[in-house]
């Protein structure tokens, strides 16, 4: 096969190679090894390939780039650099976005080595081209322009590159192609800020963040929208909380919540800031973050209050991240009766909104009921069983009517609710003394497919691996769950079936 890729590869470096062939060489590429085509190529069968790229043919410029990309992945990106950055030149100058991801996608493999990192450093034109690429219009490249840059500034010298030389120029030229082209130049600049301290320094530096933050906190309603997402990703790391608090950016974020009660267009922004103190907390700490910036709180149960799907959605959101850990959970306890009832709202909702809203309430309901088994203190326990209560008058036979929709994603949704409550005790005492709810669990002809199989699975699982189930359940249910996780997710028993003489 090696030898039939070679033949074909010494056609195409005379030009020979028809368009019928190039399909085969193509088929033929992905059969070698890579080792096999290592050893084999040469500097005229990538040129000679990378020439038939200049035909005005959209078919033969497909197959060429299929071939190249496998060709060039068995290479080491040092050779690729050394010996190919002419063609990877023209290759982002190419009209065709197939072939400029090509040639980015080759630039990422480079500077994810580092003795190949250098030699593109050292290639201005080629890294002027790739940030001109992300205003390109199609997302797909751009796309890839953004991730290769982002690889770049990973390391010093790459950081240097992009910040502290006329690349910043360019970076800056290119962001006033239009408001979109603005926003990915500002994805980058997240990206590469969330590595370390160091590369958030850079890029502070550059004047780009402070661009970010002065759309943010500006008066364009669907700016703020676009950037306060941004920020978010900023800080998921701790540098980037650090730099946001020490600019006073959360505080500004809190202000405009506040402000907000007077302005008509809040609508467009506020599920985002809410967002991002919501994610604030569960990487900070929920209690600090609640104390100091209590507008979040009270802006999360006024939205989760309020009758518009869209701001109910955001803040039952909000509400299952928040309580995704003890400390949220304490500080939602705090609010005492103003949590209790809107639990039994979110219960209402699960049952009687929109499919999608019913799904994020069954998942903001597991997330705020699961409690880890070495976090079960009595105190934990009793909230948590109170909690469930508050949702329902039953409302164990509310999920499990749920479960029994003919509608897979709510299925599996409420699967989810009983496994996140499936190992405490109170929970399993619940499940015993409600009539038929353990044969339910075991009963594998309910789940209709693949996604139900797994959570039912999960939920046995979660039952079986509690450590006071074979108390309460008692040996004979507790035998039968212990079966059905030992037999798997998707096992049919056997029936046998006995020929009848004479029968059709």
């Amino acid at each position: 096969m090696a030898e039939a890729v070679v033949e074909l590869l010494e056609r195409a470096a005379r030009r020979e190679v028809p368009l019928e062939e190039l399909r085969a060489l193509r088929l033929a590429v992905q059969a070698v090894p890579p080792a096999a085509l290592r050893a084999r190529l040469s500097d005229d069968h990538l040129g000679a390939l990378f020439a038939l790229l200049s035909v005005n043919d959209r078919e033969q410029v497909s197959a060429c780039v299929s071939i190249l990309e496998r060709l060039l992945q068995a290479l080491d990106p040092v050779y690729v650099i050394q010996n190919l950055r002419e063609e990877l030149q023209k290759g982002l100058f190419h009209p065709d976005d197939s072939v400029k991801i090509l040639t980015i996608s080759q630039v990422g493999r480079i500077v994810e080595n580092s003795d190949a990192v250098t030699e593109i450093l050292n290639s201005p034109e080629l890294l002027r081209q790739i940030i001109n690429c992300i205003g390109g219009e199609k997302i797909a490249v751009a796309k890839e322009a953004i991730k290769s840059l982002s690889r770049i500034g990973q390391t010093q010298d790459g950081l240097e590159a992009l910040f502290v030389s006329n690349l910043l120029s360019d970076l800056k030229n290119v962001m006033a192609t239009n408001d979109i082209v603005r926003y990915r130049v500002y994805e980058l600049i997240v990206e590469i800020s969330s590595v370390s301290a160091d590369s958030l320094n850079y890029c502070a530096n550059s004047g780009l963040i402070s661009e970010l933050i002065g759309e943010l906190t500006g008066d364009d309603v669907l700016v703020r929208a676009t950037c306060i997402e941004m920020v978010t990703s900023l800080a998921h790391t701790p540098h980037g909380r650090q730099y946001l608090a020490q600019q006073g950016i959360i505080d500004k974020i809190s202000n405009i919540i506040v402000g907000a009660e007077s302005d008509p267009f809040s609508g467009f922004y506020l599920p985002g800031f809410v967002k991002f103190f919501g994610n604030l907390a569960v990487v900070d700490s929920p209690q600090q973050i609640c104390e100091r910036y209590p507008v979040f709180m009270e802006k999360v149960f006024e939205m989760a209050e309020s009758h518009d799907p869209t701001m109910i959605g955001v803040a039952v959101d909000t509400l299952g991240i928040l309580g995704s850990n003890v400390e949220g959970k304490q500080v939602l306890q705090k609010t005492r009766s103003r949590f209790q009832s809107l639990l039994n709202r979110i219960g209402h909702q699960a049952k009687n909104a929109p499919t999608e809203l019913r799904l994020r309430c069954l998942d903001a309901i597991s997330s705020l009921l699961y409690l880890p088994p070495e976090q079960q203190t009595e105190d934990l326990l009793r909230m948590t069983e109170s909690w469930f209560t508050s949702l329902s008058s039953q409302p164990l036979e509310l999920f499990r009517s749920i479960s029994t929709q003919p509608f897979p994603d709510l299925h599996c949704g409420a699967l989810r609710v009983f496994t996140a409550i499936a190992n405490q005790p109170w929970a399993q005492k619940l499940m015993l003394d409600t009539p038929g709810f353990v044969e339910y669990v075991v009963d594998r002809s309910v789940e209709p497919d693949k996604a139900s199989k797994d959570a039912k699975y999960e939920l046995v699982k979660a039952l079986v691996n509690s450590k006071t189930i074979a108390e309460i359940f008692g040996n004979q249910y507790y035998l039968r769950l212990r079966a059905y996780l030992r037999e798997g997710p998707y096992y049919v028993k056997a029936v046998s079936t006995t020929a009848v003489e004479g029968a059709e």
